[in-house]
C-alpha cells in the first residue's frame, strides 16, 4: 500500500512544505549563482526517468560553460566557480530538484537519474532501476554516493526497488542528512563526478 500511492502523497507534501522552508536560501543562491554564470543559475538536462521516460532534472548551476579553442567544454576542474564549489559541498545543487519531485518526474528517495545516453548500455539486471521513480537522494548515496564503482551502485539501485518501504526511505533520509551534514562519502579526487559508465565487460 505504501508504494505507490503513500509514497506519492509523501513526496507531494515533503517537497511543497521544503519548496516553501528553503525559499529565502533558494532566493539567495539564485541571485549568487547568476552572477557567477553570468545570468544562469539553474542546469537543465533531460534524464530518464520511471519506465525510462525522459524528463527534464533541474539543478543549481555549479559550472560555467568556457570552452577551449575548439568549442569544447572545458574540463570539470577548470569550469566550477567558488560559489559552484560551495553548494556542492553542502548538496546545495539538489535543491531544485525538489520542483521534479513536485511535479511527479522525481520522488525524494530512488535511485539517481543518470544520463540518456546510458540506457542502451544497461543491462536486464541494470534496466530494473528504471522500475521506480528517480530520487534526489538514495539507497546507493548512503552506501557510498560517488565513492563506489558502478557496479555497486547498481545492485544498490535494484535493491532497493525491490525492497520500497516506509521504514527503508525514513532511513534513507535520515542518513542522507547526517552524510551531507559530515560530508561523508565525497569522492576527494580533482575530479568529484563520478566516471562515465562505458557499458558491462
Amino acid at each position: 500500500m505504501y508504494n505507490p500511492y503513500i509514497k506519492r502523497l509523501f513526496d507531494f507534501t515533503a517537497s511543497f512544505v521544503g519548496i516553501l522552508l528553503l525559499s529565502p536560501i533558494i532566493l539567495v543562491l539564485i541571485v549568487l549563482l547568476s552572477i557567477a554564470n553570468k545570468g544562469k543559475a539553474f542546469f537543465l538536462q533531460p534524464r530518464p526517468g520511471k519506465n525510462e521516460s525522459i524528463f527534464k532534472i533541474i539543478k543549481f548551476k555549479s559550472m560555467n560553460d568556457n570552452k577551449d579553442e575548439n568549442g569544447e567544454l572545458l574540463p570539470f576542474e577548470q569550469r566550477i566557480t567558488k560559489t559552484g564549489a560551495f553548494i556542492r559541498k553542502y548538496s546545495l545543487d539538489e535543491i531544485p530538484q525538489l520542483f521534479n519531485v513536485l511535479k511527479g518526474d522525481m520522488s525524494l528517495i530512488g535511485p539517481r537519474p543518470l544520463l540518456v545516453k546510458y540506457l542502451p548500455l544497461y543491462n536486464d539486471f541494470q534496466k530494473k532501476r528504471h522500475d521506480v521513480r528517480p530520487g534526489i537522494t538514495g539507497w546507493a548515496q548512503i552506501n557510498g554516493r560517488n565513492a563506489i564503482s558502478w557496479d555497486q551502485k547498481f545492485k544498490l539501485d535494484v535493491w532497493y526497488t525491490e525492497h520500497i518501504s516506509l521504514k527503508t526511505d525514513i532511513k534513507i533520509l535520515l542518513l542522507t542528512i547526517k552524510k551531507v551534514f559530515f560530508k561523508e562519502d565525497i569522492n576527494s579526487g580533482k575530479n568529484v563526478n563520478m566516471p562515465t559508465f562505458t557499458g558491462n565487460n
